[in-house]
């Protein structure tokens, strides 16, 4: 491995959550992302697969993946967040005008469509975000402006354009596109909706990281036991802090054993954890992980993952490949999944570790263990996918129904 696994001994690990973050990731709040929900096209609960052959062969009792490549015919996670925050704030925004308070089942409305349309909507991203954002824009009528920076491929790009959204280029990394996106907002008065936070901004990215937790709800509505241990691939950190969170607020002394998990080349939170406190890493090389590729943290995030990881470990790049090839042509037995590059990310915290029989002793990993990971992505940019695994999306899926 690049770096050791680092233990969480900070402080405050172990600890009860922030009473905002609590409230946040709570099961009631969960209620609310579960109704918004109903209220979008292809809504049904992401697959569950079970992988029972790879987990026989790396001696483990079980191992599940949560297919998010199907969440919302947007191919990620992340269409569970932006969009959802962003129907959020118009719903506030209608109540705030209309002095009452606005069900979630107005949203759709001729009379809150009205409100929205005066809303203007601005975020960076890395192609997943932007795209729940101005999916959840076009649904309720209001205008989202992307900021994309350079490492954002064309397909990405062309898959948000799609919704109508305004896309502006920014020069620079991830970090320098949401500088400007909160810069040429603050100048024209349009709402930042960011998924990582930063001093003095807390409530958005919260209602980000909110809608996640539909996922963690569909998860442990299928799993027969939860599960002992759980990698979570992380960027700034919304993700992991959104699905550990909640897990913890579900689940109490019986969630899992919890690994936050990032590329070498932007682990922004292993440093953070390392030091005690939310740190910037310098840009280096960029990684295949694009996704993932961020180099500071989300305050929030961090205040969560301080309290509910267990540990923090990076990944290379070669071992994102493989796990993207590995899910494509799968052992006999298990099914064929399609993961983006930053999708197995999880899966390859878990070979990672498995690779030192120490550390997985240490971190009582075994015939006992019942993993989870999350695919956070399908092939949100097929042409990539098919260079880097050798066969389409489409093929691959095909495999797996014949």
């Amino acid at each position: 491995m690049s770096n050791p696994y680092l233990l969480n001994t900070l402080a405050t690990h172990g600890r009860p959550l922030a009473p905002q973050d609590a409230e946040t990731l709570s099961p009631a709040a969960t209620d609310r992302v579960v109704k918004v929900l109903a209220l979008r096209e292809n809504s049904a609960a992401t697959p569950l697969r079970a992988l029972p052959a790879l987990a026989g062969q790396l001696g483990l009792q079980s191992l599940h993946l949560k297919d998010e490549g199907f969440r919302l015919g947007l191919g990620s996670f992340k269409a569970l967040g932006g969009a959802y925050a962003l129907m959020i704030l118009v719903q506030e925004e209608a109540s705030r005008r209309f002095g009452r308070a606005v069900a979630v089942e107005e949203l759709l409305s001729d009379e809150v469509r009205t409100v929205a349309e005066s809303m203007i909507f601005a975020c960076a991203t890395d192609g997943n975000h932007g795209r729940s954002v101005a999916q959840g824009a076009q649904l309720v009528g209001a205008r989202a402006v992307i900021f994309v920076h350079a490492g954002v491929s064309e397909g990405r790009i062309e898959a948000i354009a799609r919704f109508g959204a305004e896309m502006v280029r920014v020069a620079g990394n991830y970090d320098d596109s949401v500088a400007e996106a909160a810069r040429v907002s603050a100048e024209r008065g349009w709402t930042v909706l960011s998924d990582t936070s930063w001093p003095g901004y807390e409530h958005i990215p919260g209602l980000v990281a909110q809608g996640y937790t539909a996922m963690v709800r569909e998860i442990l509505a299928e799993l027969e036991a939860p599960p002992t241990h759980i990698f979570l691939q992380a960027g700034v950190g919304g993700f992991a802090a959104a699905v550990a969170g909640h897990l913890a607020m579900a689940l109490g002394d019986q969630r899992p054993h919890v690994t936050v998990v990032e590329p070498a080349r932007a682990a922004c939170l292993y440093e953070s954890a390392k030091q005690g406190r939310p740190v910037k890493v310098d840009e280096t090389q960029s990684t295949i992980m694009a996704m993932l590729e961020c180099y500071e943290p989300s305050l929030v995030a961090f205040r969560i993952l301080e309290r509910v990881a267990d540990g923090f470990m990076t990944v290379d790049e070669d071992i994102a490949v493989e796990v993207m090839r590995r899910l494509a042509d799968p052992l006999p037995g298990d099914p064929a999944i399609v993961a983006g590059e930053s999708g197995g990310a999880g899966l390859a915290g878990l070979l990672t570790v498995l690779k030192d029989k120490p550390l997985a002793a240490k971190l009582s990993i075994g015939p006992a263990t019942r993993i989870l990971v999350i695919n956070t992505e399908g092939a949100t940019d097929p042409a990539l996918y098919e260079r880097i695994v050798g066969k389409s999306p489409e093929a691959v899926l095909k495999e797996r129904t014949a």
